[in-house]
């Protein structure tokens, strides 16, 4: 008997909507995602301040997750979810789990098979995606270093697939139970999430880098917007209504841009191809400056390289008799709905933190967070004033 038989097992799917990190983030059900398990993270989220919870994913528990291997060699990762644990509605009944039509197919999938795939194993909500197409302007090649036709999902959260894929199986047997963490899904509610990745902060590296990760971090920042801005453009998709695309940028991209590309890239992030989205400016402004109040208050918190989320719906609800929209929304639902969550706290120090019982002291709030947030702010109002 597998470590997963006998319970409810939850074949892990990859999550499509990941625009940045390195972490491979998987699909565990319609409002759940999980992701590998960091002793420095969990203790974050089991010490939150209660002031942040609005501002941070819900913290669902921890979950066991294995390697399987089927007769063809592909590769499907199983969660278990141990005892105590919240119920889970994404189970997989012996009828519909067929794993080996799951996403991970093989080590060294063509772009087209992962496309295919994804179209085969996305169900629900997510088959009424399927028409739509990703595209980005720095898509990855495929095993022969051939880039892959423009129609494909966000492609860096399948690059994070592969890459976790190659290292779980070339380190680990297929029975070692790897720990992961469930956190709530924030874009669940969303019909065509537009989702913008921002890494902020004057400095990424954590107390513990060694020193050639620390120079590695410091260069980073100062040849990109960090060192000036406090905050940087890690990865987004925005949908784009003219054409039903998203479109994507990676970290890449944002690593590269100046102080007025950055504020060029945050203006791209709130055009749908038609129009500029002035109706969120407001929103999301108001929300930063919410979270803003928060951080401040925060002392000994030192949030080194996580990421911050802006995210909205890309499908604007306007009803009429020959348009509905795919998801239909409850009435009085506002259009503009927005949201703002940081994610990733693996680096993340404050006093009293059970992973790390001395961290290096830190008095005040995080300046290098907050300096970041504020400028967030002026250049969103500078677009809503219409410069």
């Amino acid at each position: 008997l597998g470590p997963a038989e006998g319970r409810a097992a939850v074949l892990l799917q990859p999550f499509v909507h990941q625009v940045g990190g390195h972490t491979s983030m998987l699909t565990y059900d319609e409002h759940t995602v999980c992701k590998p398990l960091v002793s420095q993270e969990l203790s974050f989220y089991e010490a939150l301040p209660l002031a942040m919870r609005q501002f941070t994913p819900q913290y669902k528990g921890i979950v066991s997750v294995h390697l399987k291997k089927d007769s063809l060699g592909n590769l499907t990762l199983i969660a278990s979810p141990s005892l105590g644990q919240p119920d889970t509605c994404g189970l997989l009944d012996s009828a519909s789990g067929n794993p080996t039509a799951s996403l991970w197919h093989k080590c060294k999938w063509s772009h087209t098979q992962v496309t295919k795939t994804f179209k085969d194993s996305c169900s629900g909500k997510m088959l009424l995606r399927t028409d739509l197409q990703y595209h980005t302007d720095s898509l990855l090649e495929d095993a022969n270093g051939k880039q892959p036709e423009r129609k494909s999902y966000n492609p860096w959260g399948l690059h994070c697939h592969r890459q976790h894929l190659n290292r779980m199986s070339s380190k680990h047997n297929e029975n070692k139970l790897h720990q992961f963490l469930l956190l709530e899904n924030v874009v669940s509610k969303y019909s065509y999430p537009c989702v913008l990745d921002l890494k902020m902060g004057t400095r990424q590296h954590g107390d513990d880098a060694s020193e050639e990760k620390k120079a590695r971090h410091i260069k980073k920042c100062e040849q990109s917007t960090s060192a000036s801005l406090g905050v940087r453009i890690c990865g987004m998709q925005v949908y784009q209504a003219d054409t039903g695309h998203f479109l994507c940028k990676d970290k890449y991209y944002g690593r590269k841009l100046s102080p007025e590309g950055f504020r060029q890239t945050l203006r791209q992030f709130l055009c749908n191809g038609n129009q500029l989205r002035t109706d969120l400016l407001e929103p999301i402004i108001l929300r930063l400056k919410a979270l803003l109040a928060v951080i401040r208050k925060q002392s000994s918190y030192r949030f080194y390289s996580s990421s911050l989320l802006i995210i909205y719906d890309g499908q604007e609800h306007k009803e009429s008799a020959d348009h509905h929209p795919p998801f239909p929304k409850p009435h009085g639902t506002n259009p503009s709905r927005v949201d703002v969550r940081m994610i990733d706290f693996a680096h993340t120090t404050f006093k009293g933190s059970k992973s790390n019982p001395n961290p290096t002291p830190h008095d005040g709030p995080d300046h290098g967070y907050i300096f970041g947030l504020e400028n967030l702010i002026k250049i969103l109002q500078s677009l809503s004033e219409g410069k």
